[in-house]
């Protein structure tokens, strides 16, 4: 076999919310040997690459993909047959160039990663490696401690909760299917927690309980007692939240449990709330252009908490090069599609390591049954991934990769200690 990609064949299928995204198949030689699908967010950073949509409004509500399918199989395919399917940074910059755009609106992100991403799986599979070892190498895998968003309000969910995510970490055990145990066993412990005080609804987008509360807050006092309700302890298991503040930005104005506050107000509320809960991350506590915010809170509170970039990094080294000059954080979150290559997206990984930032693999709110990103995780050696709660098989395919690597990688530890 020459390892030459020989085909790329995009397709429509729905995401965990039955909204349309894009699968791409990549064959080497003839034969099929990558398959990829691509995610997509609800709360989106406005520096993100550009996911293309139809915008016919009587097909999926606008958000058909058939012309970033047409892109691929049509316009992307004739640039890449004939290269070397481990060539991954040639891969990519051919459709960089290809498109010519700072945020790939020409083709669209969602083509070019589904392209992307199937190409590495080719790649991996030509040379016969478990993907995790394909993007690792030699340097050998590290399985990430999960964050486990089992609380959903904010644009995740239908409530009056501001805070996007509450997340458990179980980082204060010695493998990955102890930790992955604790944290599965302490979601079902809040919904027996939630039940007894008669306030059990629905889910959110990633397979947390939404309930409405009377003060955001309360669900930091929910996450305790879910945690110790289950037998665990706060130095087993830490808190991790994801405020989305840009969501409920405006104007230099933060509206949080219906008062106005200003960046020095939220930093405030989050120092308190250090003080009483066992809080370890806060992504996104404050707005995508609140560069001032962020720096000002990370330098009073960086040595206590983990300080997560989302939006405000977007996987852009370019984003993420501004943060660094400033210390407007310190870990970065990594999501595949918002810069929209794996070659960026290594990139980024690498400059955020380059200065001390820790990495937190992510999936998206509107994600599939690929699970990618847990080999993501374990190749690179985050050391943390957030991948929703244990419920919805979206999310719960990624964690039961992860069990299927912890059988050859057993290195584990907490990024706390």
């Amino acid at each position: 076999m020459s390892g030459t990609i020989s085909g790329l064949d995009g397709r429509m299928v729905l995401d965990s919310r039955g909204i349309p995204t894009i699968e791409v198949d990549c064959y080497v030689d003839g034969v099929l040997l990558g398959r990829a699908m691509v995610p997509s967010g609800a709360s989106t950073g406005a520096y993100e690459a550009l996911e293309l949509r139809d915008g016919v409004s009587d097909e999926y509500f606008g958000k058909g993909v058939d012309n970033a399918i047409a892109n691929i199989n049509e316009r992307i395919e004739e640039h890449l047959v004939g290269l070397p399917v481990d060539e991954q940074r040639l891969i990519d910059e051919v459709m960089i160039e290809l498109d010519g755009t700072p945020n790939k609106s020409e083709l669209g992100a969602n083509a070019i990663l589904g392209v992307s991403l199937s190409c590495l799986h080719a790649g991996a599979a030509f040379h016969q490696l478990p993907l995790w070892k394909y993007v690792g190498g030699v340097s050998g895998g590290l399985m990430p401690v999960p964050m486990l968003n089992i609380l959903n309000g904010g644009a995740h969910a239908h409530s009056n909760v501001d805070i996007q995510e509450f997340m458990i970490m179980p980082h204060g055990f010695d493998s990955f299917p102890e930790a992955l145990r604790a944290g599965v066993e302490t979601y079902h412990a809040l919904k027996s927690e939630l039940k007894k005080d008669g306030i059990l609804g629905g889910i959110g987008d990633e397979g947390g309980f939404a309930p409405n509360l009377d003060a955001n807050e309360d669900g930091l006092k929910y996450m305790v007692r879910a945690i110790e309700s289950a037998g665990y302890s706060i130095d087993e298991i830490g808190i991790a939240l994801d405020v989305a503040a840009t969501e409920f930005h405006n104007d230099g104005i933060y509206k949080f449990d219906g008062k106005d506050c200003s960046s020095q107000d939220m930093a405030d509320i989050y120092g308190s709330w250090l003080d009483q809960y066992p809080i370890v991350s806060i992504e996104d506590g404050f707005s995508e252009d609140d560069w001032q915010g962020w720096a000002a809170f990370t330098r009073t509170y960086g040595k206590r908490v983990q300080a997560v970039g989302d939006d405000l990094f977007v996987t852009q080294s370019e984003r993420l090069a501004q943060g660094i000059e400033i210390q407007a954080a310190n870990a970065m979150l990594v999501k595949v599609n918002q810069v929209g290559t794996v070659t960026e997206t290594l990139e980024a990984m690498d400059l955020a390591t380059s200065h001390g930032f820790r990495n937190v693999i992510s999936h998206r709110s509107g994600e599939t049954e690929d699970v990618t990103i847990a080999d993501l995780a374990v190749g690179t050696r985050a050391g943390q991934i957030k991948t929703g709660a244990p419920a919805r098989s979206d999310r719960v395919a990624k964690y039961n990769q992860l069990l299927r690597i912890s059988e050859d990688v057993h290195e584990f530890r907490s990024p706390f200690h």
